[in-house]
């Protein structure tokens, strides 16, 4: 996408941000206004506002909503198939059986986080949380209460993941732009990231989950009855159902760990088998050879005709349409935002106020998010400002610097809201408002972003 010059100075083109979240949630939440619709028209009125040249804001939309589609798109819709699939042959009624009879139903919220931990790893937000949801609901209906108990630590699981851990884009970029050694950030992630989930999305998901009773909503369609199935054969056993789970997984790992040793020059990426397998391990084209195979695992080999397996893959789709238009329209809002020159009107407004490296990195990176709505353009654009500053600054050690990352992480995960995709995406699976999205999702993230950086900033005292 064309950067353009901002035609204005930092006071109006924050004040002309501020105003167009005020107006899109006035729209959405007084008015009623279809969220799609809404955020279309806000994003039209801010470009004109910010002075983005005329002809040049069709390109911006399009590009916005596009390059936001493009990585969500894919990943719902397949994660959909892969997750009804799941729900309709009682693959999820076995595994939430097996997680419930481990931990019992107490833990039941705590054993589905850990399992998001774990699969949080390698697989990104959307697809992860997309895949998990069946068995969310399905845990949900068989113990009852707020579907908010099971959801929220699952989403906060996989949103700690993506933006504390390598080798998600984000902290990866930020290392690199930095000079932080990979190897630090994954530990110093792990061990901030792990605690920070659970006092910011376990603790504060089952409270909240007490307070908000949300019914367990029907966006991945009319869910059978849990001890019914809609084959009328008997469940998948649990390793099937967790080798779908897994096959993903450790197809992302080998891409990882390819793209890892190619660039530190071990092996010769060139290599057609190599590419082969790379390509394998990128997630969309994981997630489908995953769909793939549970059609034939929960499908045409337990009998069910092409047709019955067409049906239920097909049927995935509908509820989600609406869910992937809407996520895309909250990647044009926040396209138009950095267009604008919204984001670097925020680090220009911070810029010198003499706070600690690691503090200042913490604050700008909270700016670019409330600015523009990406977590991963907060990381990555944070690193690049704040790297000049880290490179001048005398007495940094290795540690140091993988903190900084670990702050800036933190920073890009506070204050989801309506110019950012994930808001939409978690929102409107669950079935809620954008109000009741502020009042969990919004305030679990921002949990976990100021959590994650106070540690990261009391370690870097000590270390």
């Amino acid at each position: 996408m064309e950067e353009f010059e901002p035609a204005l100075s930092t006071g109006p083109l924050l004040a002309i941000a501020l105003a167009a979240v005020l107006v899109l949630l006035l729209l959405i939440i007084r008015l009623r206004m279809h969220a799609f619709v809404a955020l279309i028209l806000v994003s039209i009125a801010t470009a004109l506002a910010t002075q983005i040249p005329t002809g040049e804001i069709a390109e911006v939309l399009t590009g916005g909503l596009g390059d936001t589609l493009g990585s969500v798109a894919l990943l719902v819709g397949l994660g959909a198939m892969l997750g009804v699939l799941l729900e309709r042959s009682g693959g999820a009624q076995v595994l939430a059986d097996a997680l419930v009879g481990r931990f019992g139903d107490a833990r039941a919220p705590f054993a589905l986080g850990c399992a998001a931990l774990l699969f949080g790893l390698p697989i990104f937000f959307d697809a992860g949380f997309v895949v998990f949801l069946p068995i969310v609901f399905t845990v949900a209906r068989r113990l009852g209460g707020s579907a908010l108990l099971y959801a929220l630590p699952v989403a906060g699981a996989f949103a700690m993941m993506h933006a504390f851990v390598p080798p998600h884009p984000g902290p990866v970029a930020a290392s690199e732009l930095i000079g932080a050694d990979i190897g630090l950030v994954l530990v110093f992630g792990l061990a901030i990231g792990v605690p920070t989930w659970f006092v910011g999305s376990y603790v504060y998901g089952t409270w909240i989950g007490g307070k908000i009773d949300l019914p367990v909503p029907d966006t991945l369609g009319e869910l059978p009855d849990p001890d019914e199935h809609y084959d009328d054969g008997e469940p998948p056993l649990l390793r099937t159902v967790l080798f779908l789970l897994l096959l993903p997984l450790v197809l992302i790992f080998l891409n990882t760990g390819l793209t890892t040793l190619d660039t530190a020059g071990t092996i010769d990426g060139d290599n057609s088998a190599v590419e082969l397998a790379v390509l394998i391990g990128e997630t969309p084209v994981a997630l489908t050879i995953t769909v793939v195979v549970a059609m034939w695992l929960l499908g045409w080999r337990r009998g069910n005709s092409g047709e019955e397996v067409e049906s239920t893959v097909n049927g995935a789709l509908g509820p989600v349409c609406s869910i992937i238009l809407i996520t895309g329209a909250g990647g044009m809002f926040g396209a138009v935002l950095r267009a604008s020159g919204v984001g670097d009107a925020l680090a220009d407004a911070l810029d010198g106020l003499g706070l600690p490296v690691i503090v200042a990195a913490f604050v700008i990176a909270v700016a670019l998010r409330v600015a523009q709505g990406s977590a991963t353009v907060a990381l990555t654009t944070t690193a690049g400002l704040i790297a000049p500053v880290v490179e001048a600054t005398d007495g940094l050690s290795s540690a140091d610097l993988a903190l900084i990352v670990i702050a800036i992480a933190g920073g890009s995960t506070v204050l989801s809201h309506v110019n950012d995709s994930g808001f939409w995406l978690v929102g409107r699976f669950l079935g809620m408002d954008p109000k009741t999205t502020l009042r969990t999702w919004t305030v679990m993230v921002t949990l976990i972003g100021t959590i994650g950086f106070v540690f990261a900033f009391a370690l870097s005292l000590v270390v």
